[in-house]
């Protein structure tokens, strides 16, 4: 099972990178996949920690993949870095192994602090539809236009029935990007 999630690491300067990741869990050790080249591949193997945010505000996907701050961070209690001020829990990572692969490492962490700052309220249908249009943002040079445009029709089937203002104004942080995107495959100009 994938979990999706927030990875922020640090740099060797202590400069902070947030973005979403899909992660697993094997025998009590996260793990993560992340493509090479990656900034969070290269802060967890030099600093060797990171922290996992769960987090239901889904303007923190869409803003890590479209270059919108919208989250605070705080310092972590016991590995370097940081969390998000507005998680519903955190846990810090420290890596203990690495699976080396030339297109996708896996990376095990243990979780050696977990914290809850706040309940989680339930799902709702609109955060959901976020998330996969997220996934399909973060792989637009990735995917067909076709598959992109299928999925997002049906997705938006969530948001007008579901969406609240978080996930509409991260929807539409994404659909920008889609539309930058697929202007840029017919080769208009954007300016």
């Amino acid at each position: 099972m994938i979990y999706e999630t927030i990875i922020s690491s640090v740099d060797t300067q202590g400069n902070a990178h947030v973005t979403p990741f899909g992660i697993t869990v094997q025998d009590d050790l996260v793990v993560i996949s992340p493509y090479k080249p990656s900034a969070t591949l290269d802060n967890i193997l030099a600093t060797e920690h990171a922290v996992m945010n769960l987090t239901d505000d889904v303007r923190v996907f869409a803003g890590a993949l479209t270059k919108r701050q919208a989250w605070a961070l705080l310092p972590a209690t016991k590995v370097l870095g940081f969390r998000l001020a507005d998680t519903l829990t955190h846990k810090e990572l420290k890596l203990v192994k690495v699976i080396d692969d030339d297109l996708r490492p896996r990376l095990f962490l243990e979780v050696v602090h977990e914290q809850q700052h706040q309940a989680f309220l339930g799902f709702n249908r609109a955060q959901a539809a976020v998330i996969e249009l997220a996934v399909l943002v973060s792989r637009l040079t990735r995917l067909p236009m076709e598959k992109i445009t299928q999925d997002i029709n049906y997705h938006s089937i969530a948001i007008e029935k579901t969406a609240g203002a978080r996930e509409l104004e991260a929807w539409g942080w994404l659909m920008e990007a889609v539309s930058n995107h697929q202007a840029a495959l017919n080769g208009e100009n954007l300016a």
